[in-house]
């Protein structure tokens, strides 16, 4: 249904322990009941998703913040007020009110309120906070336009709200704020550079072993089905291997399009623009992974601003690749 038509139906479902898809500033979110385990328990089985990795629980407002969750450190209250709503996930310790389930069993508990008028009038109808992963299988790309989210959940979702395509294009940045400094423990659509401009200077310690303190941190995550192979930035030239013997190949470029000899050839920016590149990642790598072609080969974008988030799912989605032949 339309993500700004008549919200009663969706909220309904939320609170009685559906699973609702919706879209947010970042990637479309699979959402239910972040007070009801049983609802919980079925995000993790739609998705296929390890149990030990911890959800992101969304709320409508950052003044529901501290009833939720009580007293709130001081840097956590500064980067809420201000960048929420905005594309920033917050580590807190998790309440009573919250059940383990939704946080892997972990004492602290992800959060954030999404820069989406449509997510936060759901939450709010629904009355309660809803727990929210990206909408896709779990490793795989994350869904930026309804029809990733249809495509690949289907039936295990009750609900799916249309907000056509998202605005960031790449999952939140995760803070953990409560000790002396802040730490990033996962990249995202807000720049490491922003958030320096209201805390002073930051960790960033994004990647996992073991069992991970944040969503979206494992080392192989944000995955096309079809393999994938990151240039190293030394060699990330336009076209620099093109099609061969080894089968039809695509290619995902930052902002030059490669000679010819590719099956299929993706842009990020033709201005070199990294916000646009990051917004257009995962649409671009969901088209060519259903273009047929044996491998990706993708050039890394500059390191620098949302470059090292958008180069950071590139290492993900690159980490289980092994040459052929």
């Amino acid at each position: 249904m339309p993500a700004d038509g008549d919200l009663a139906e969706a909220a309904a479902v939320l609170r009685t322990g559906g699973l609702v898809a919706f879209p947010t500033e970042t990637v479309y979110g699979l959402g239910a009941n972040a007070l009801d385990p049983r609802a919980a328990a079925r995000i993790f089985e739609a998705k296929t998703r390890p149990s030990f990795d911890p959800l992101i629980t969304h709320l409508a407002d950052a003044a529901d913040l501290e009833p939720l969750v009580g007293p709130v450190p001081p840097v956590v209250a500064a980067l809420a007020a201000r960048f929420w709503p905005g594309p920033l996930t917050l580590i807190v310790d998790r309440p009573a009110g919250i059940p383990p389930i939704v946080t892997s069993g972990l004492a602290s508990m992800a959060i954030r309120v999404p820069d989406h008028e449509h997510a936060r009038r759901l939450i709010a109808a629904a009355g309660v906070p809803v727990a929210a992963p990206s909408a896709n299988r779990f490793g795989q790309l994350s869904p930026t336009r309804v029809e990733h989210v249809v495509r690949g959940l289907g039936r295990a979702v009750d609900l799916v709200l249309d907000g056509g395509p998202t605005r960031c294009g790449i999952e939140s940045t995760i803070v953990d704020a409560r000790g002396e400094r802040p730490v990033v423990l996962r990249l995202g659509a807000l720049s490491v550079e922003e958030l320096a401009r209201v805390t002073g200077p930051v960790a960033v310690r994004p990647g996992s072993s073991g069992q991970p303190v944040a969503p979206g941190t494992l080392a192989a995550h944000y995955a096309p089905r079809t393999p994938l192979r990151l240039l190293p930035a030394a060699d990330g030239t336009p076209g620099a291997e093109p099609t061969s013997g080894g089968g039809r190949r695509g290619y995902l470029a930052f902002r030059d399009r490669p000679v010819h000899g590719w099956a299929a050839v993706e842009v990020l920016s033709v201005s070199g623009d990294l916000t646009e590149a990051a917004a257009r990642l995962f649409d671009a790598l969901h088209r060519l992974d259903a273009a047929g072609v044996a491998e990706i080969v993708a050039e890394p974008v500059p390191e620098v601003g949302l470059g090292r988030a958008v180069n950071d799912r590139l290492r993900r989605a690159a980490a289980t690749w092994q040459p052929t032949g």
